[in-house]
């Protein structure tokens, strides 16, 4: 439980941390950086837009800050990534190779069971990158952290965020690779033979991740929204209450902000995924055809 209300003296005390919520100030902690509060009140925590927001953040807290988060990204994305295209291309063989589904939707099922099999693996490296981002905690407490993380809610606590996880990327890389085959197919039927085929992959890529994040922004919402009320929650150190359910939340939220709530951020999200996905597969693309042409030409070992 939280501490009960001080009086109006204590809380103009200098050196103190105050959160609002539900209409009252409640102190969460001594600063440690006492006068320093200050300053950091006084920086802008709220954006009209992004580019407002890249403006802010320049502004005031240097151009390095937009890619304070890369080595905490890479903890999860680079494995991710590995496991996530060799599971697709492998699955996508089987399902056209055993006749299981039709080559047309093959893509789709091949792409949904692929990110399954990646966020069930790499959900416990998004919990790491998720403390190392919000807490700025160095490599060796964060073991600490994990370790605290799994005495006080077991080993299913890794997995905490996997439902609003799976919810969102499932259904976002069927529409993905669904999508891609086909811009990809109809963009090499307008283009010359030799033409390379890199561009094509770019291309295909930037429209189908721009379709798949659109159709899929609710549940990036749902899942921000629990991330921020755990952030909270593990800021006051109370007890964390009941979760709703993904549709409980995706209803609460229409009937707060109407259906433009489901898709709010649409803007930031697209900006990350369309370019994101377009350089994303269009490397991989051009990495596996050298590689393939590497391996062809090289003699055959006796």
């Amino acid at each position: 439980m939280l501490p009960p209300s001080p009086a109006p003296s204590t809380l103009q005390s200098p050196g103190k941390c105050l959160l609002y919520c539900n209409g009252v100030l409640e102190p969460l902690y001594l600063c440690p950086n006492g006068p320093r509060c200050g300053t950091w009140f006084q920086d802008p925590t709220r954006f009209t837009g992004t580019v407002d927001a890249f403006v802010k953040i320049v502004r005031h807290e240097g151009t390095r800050t937009l890619w304070s988060g890369l080595p905490a990204t890479l903890v999860m994305t680079v494995p991710a990534t590995a496991i996530y295209f060799t599971a697709y291309d492998q699955l996508k063989a089987f399902l056209c190779g055993h006749t299981l589904t039709s080559d047309f939707y093959a893509p789709m099922v091949a792409g949904a069971l692929a990110r399954m099999g990646t966020v069930t693996v790499i959900s416990p490296l998004e919990l790491v990158r998720t403390k190392l981002q919000a807490q700025h905690v160095s490599y060796r407490e964060l073991a600490t952290c994990v370790q605290a993380s799994v005495a006080q809610g077991g080993w299913r606590s890794l997995w905490l965020g996997w439902g609003p996880t799976a919810l969102r990327d499932v259904p976002f890389s069927a529409l993905y690779w669904f999508n891609y085959e086909l811009v990809k197919s109809w963009l090499n039927g307008l283009r010359p033979k030799d033409q390379t085929s890199v561009g094509v992959s770019f291309v295909a890529g930037g429209i189908s991740g721009t379709v798949a994040a659109t159709l899929t922004l609710p549940f990036d919402v749902v899942k921000t929204q629990r991330q921020v009320a755990l952030g909270g929650v593990e800021a006051v150190r109370v007890k964390p209450p009941r979760v709703d359910s993904t549709w409980l939340l995706l209803q609460r939220i229409r009937a707060e902000s109407g259906t433009k709530g489901l898709f709010a951020g649409f803007l930031p999200r697209i900006i990350k995924a369309a370019p994101s996905c377009a350089i994303m597969i269009s490397t991989y693309e051009l990495g596996k055809s050298f590689f393939q042409r590497l391996n062809q030409e090289q003699p055959l070992s006796h």
